[in-house]
C-alpha cells in the first residue's frame, strides 16, 4: 500500500469516527452549558488531554519543530515559559475560575471578566471583548487552515488553494455538528494520537541519523555555531530580550477563551488537579519529542529546508514505512482540527452568550452559533490566502493579542480586586492595541541592537511589553474610579 493510499484511508476512518462521536455527544446536549460547557461534568483524562491537545496540536507539531529547526538549541528557551503558564492556569487560576464559574452560572470567559460590571458599561465590555476574540481567531485558524494545506501540497502534490479548501471543508464539517462534548472527546481522541506521534517519529528520525551522539557530530560540523549554543551567541542584551520573547508565549495561556473553558468545565477539584498531572506530562512529552525530531531533522538534511514547518511531514514520509508515514500523516490533519473545533466553539460561545442572541433568540440558538463557526472559517479561509505568514507567526500573534487584552484582567478579577468597568475596558484595549502595534511594526528603526530584540520569534516587544499598561490600569485604579 502507498503512503497517500494509506494516508486517505486512515483520513477516511478518522472522520467517521469523529462524525460517530458528534452524533453521539449531541444525544448529551440538553441547554446551553451542555453545549458550550459539557454540563460542567467533565472528568480528568478529558479535560487534561483535550486541554493540551487544543492549546498545542499544529503550533508545536509543525511551527515550534520548525523553530527549533531553524534557530537551534536557544529556542528551547521557550518551554518554561510555556510550562510555566500550564502551572498557573490550572493551579492559581483554575480553583478559582471553576468556583465562580460553577456558583454565578458563567458560560464563557467574558462572563467572569465582565462580573461586578453593569449596565451599558458591561455591554460595551462584552461588544469589545467579542470583537477581539472574532479578530484573533480568525489568524489563529488561518493557522491552522495552512497547517492542513502544507500537509496537502507536500503529500498529495495539490496546490496551495486547492489544499485550503478542502482542509477548511473537513475541519468545517465537523465542527458545526456536536458542542463540548464532541469537541473535548475527539481532542482526547487527538491529544492521545499526538503524543504516541511525538514519541515515535522522533525516535524513528533519530535511529535515522544514527543516534543522538551522531546528530550532535553532524550539526557541530554542518550547523552554524550558534546553533548548539544556548545564547545563540546573542549579545547579553539581544540574548535577554530574546529569552523574555520567547519566555513570554506562557503569558498569552492566561487569555484563550477555549483553554479557559476547559477550567470552567471541569467536573471538581479533584478532576481539575489529576488533569493538571494529564495536561502537563503531555506537554512535557510532545514538546521535547518535537524538539528532538527538528534536531534529528537537522542532521539529516543539512539544513536545506527552506520552509522548517515542513519538517514534520518530510520525515514522516522519508523515515517511517509508507504504510504508517501515512497513517502519521491523516493523524495530524486531525490533530489540526483539535485546535479548530475548540476555537469555532469559542467564537460562538463569544457571539450567541455575550452578545445576548441566544437570550433574544433562545429557539435559533444553535443556527446562529453554526453561522458564526462558518463566517469565522470563510474570514480565515480568505486570510489564509491573501495574507502569507508562517504558522507559527500567526498563532503568536493571535495568542498573544488574546493574552494581553484579557490575560491581566483575569489575574485582576482571580486575584479579588474589582476594578471598574472603565478600567478594565481600557486594560483591554490597550492590552491588544499594543500588541497589534508591534505585530504591524515588526522592527523597531534606529538601534541595531533593539532591531535584532525586534525580530520574530523572539520578540519581546509584541509579548510582554502589551501586559505592562493593563497591569498598571488595573492595579493602579480603585473600583468605581
Amino acid at each position: 500500500m502507498s503512503q497517500q493510499t494509506a494516508a486517505l484511508l486512515t483520513l477516511v476512518g478518522y472522520k467517521a469516527l469523529l462524525i460517530a462521536i458528534g452524533f453521539w455527544a449531541a444525544r448529551r446536549v440538553k441547554n446551553e452549558a451542555d453545549f458550550f460547557l459539557g454540563g460542567r461534568q467533565v472528568g480528568p483524562v478529558v479535560s487534561g488531554l483535550s486541554y493540551a491537545a487544543s492549546t498545542s496540536s499544529a503550533w508545536v507539531l509543525l511551527g515550534f519543530s520548525g523553530f527549533v529547526y531553524g534557530v537551534g538549541l536557544s529556542a528551547l528557551w521557550m518551554l518554561p515559559g510555556i510550562w510555566g503558564g500550564d502551572v498557573v492556569v490550572w493551579l492559581v487560576l483554575g480553583p478559582r475560575l471553576q468556583d465562580s464559574s460553577a456558583r454565578h452560572g458563567f458560560i464563557t470567559l467574558t462572563d467572569y471578566l465582565v462580573d461586578g460590571v453593569s449596565g451599558e458599561a458591561q455591554r460595551l465590555l462584552r461588544v469589545i471583548a467579542t470583537l477581539m476574540i472574532f479578530v484573533c481567531f480568525i489568524f489563529y485558524i488561518a493557522a491552522q487552515f495552512d497547517a492542513a494545506a502544507k500537509a496537502f501540497v507536500e503529500q498529495f502534490e495539490l496546490g496551495f488553494f486547492e489544499s485550503v479548501l478542502i482542509g477548511a471543508v473537513i475541519i468545517i464539517v465537523y465542527a458545526m455538528l456536536g458542542g463540548f462534548w464532541a469537541v473535548s472527546v475527539t481532542d482526547t481522541v487527538q491529544g492521545m494520537v499526538m503524543a504516541l506521534i511525538a514519541v515515535g517519529l522522533p525516535v524513528a528520525a533519530m535511529a535515522a541519523a544514527g543516534g543522538p551522539s551522531e546528530v550532535v557530530t553532524t550539526l557541530k560540523a554542518t550547523a552554524p555555531p550558534a546553533y548548539l549554543d544556548v545564547t545563540g551567541n546573542r549579545s547579553l542584551l539581544v540574548f535577554l530580550g530574546f529569552v523574555l520573547g520567547v519566555m513570554s508565549v506562557g503569558l498569552g495561556t492566561f487569555g484563550q477563551p477555549h483553554l479557559m473553558a476547559r477550567l470552567m468545565a471541569v467536573a471538581d477539584d479533584k478532576a481539575r488537579r489529576q488533569g493538571f498531572a494529564i495536561a502537563m506530562g503531555w506537554g512535557i512529552v510532545v514538546y521535547l519529542g518535537m524538539a528532538a525530531l527538528a534536531l534529528a531533522g537537522r542532521a539529516l538534511t543539512n539544513g536545506s529546508l527552506g520552509d522548517g514547518e515542513v519538517l514534520f511531514y518530510r520525515l514522516a514520509a522519508d523515515v517511517l514505512p509508507p504504510v504508517l508515514g501515512g497513517v502519521v500523516i491523516a493523524a495530524i490533519l486531525s490533530a489540526v482540527m483539535s485546535t479548530v473545533d475548540s476555537v469555532l466553539l469559542s467564537a460562538a460561545g463569544a457571539v450567541a452568550h455575550d452578545l445576548g442572541f441566544n437570550r433574544r433568540y433562545p429557539a435559533r440558538a444553535l443556527l446562529i452559533s453554526r453561522i458564526v463557526m462558518a463566517l469565522i472559517a470563510i474570514f480565515a479561509v480568505g486570510l489564509t490566502l491573501g495574507l502569507p505568514d508562517s504558522i507559527f507567526n500567526r498563532v503568536l500573534f493571535a495568542w498573544s493579542a488574546l493574552g494581553a487584552a484579557f490575560g491581566p484582567l483575569l489575574f485582576a478579577r482571580a486575584l479579588g480586586r474589582q476594578p471598574s468597568g472603565a478600567a478594565r475596558l481600557a486594560a483591554i484595549l490597550l492590552g491588544f492595541a499594543v500588541t497589534v502595534f508591534f505585530y504591524v511594526l515588526g522592527t523597531l528603526p534606529g538601534d541595531e541592537g533593539l532591531v535584532a530584540l525586534a525580530k520574530l520569534p523572539g520578540d519581546p516587544f509584541e509579548r510582554l511589553v502589551p501586559w505592562v499598561l493593563p497591569v498598571l490600569i488595573l492595579w493602579g485604579t480603585k473600583k468605581g474610579d
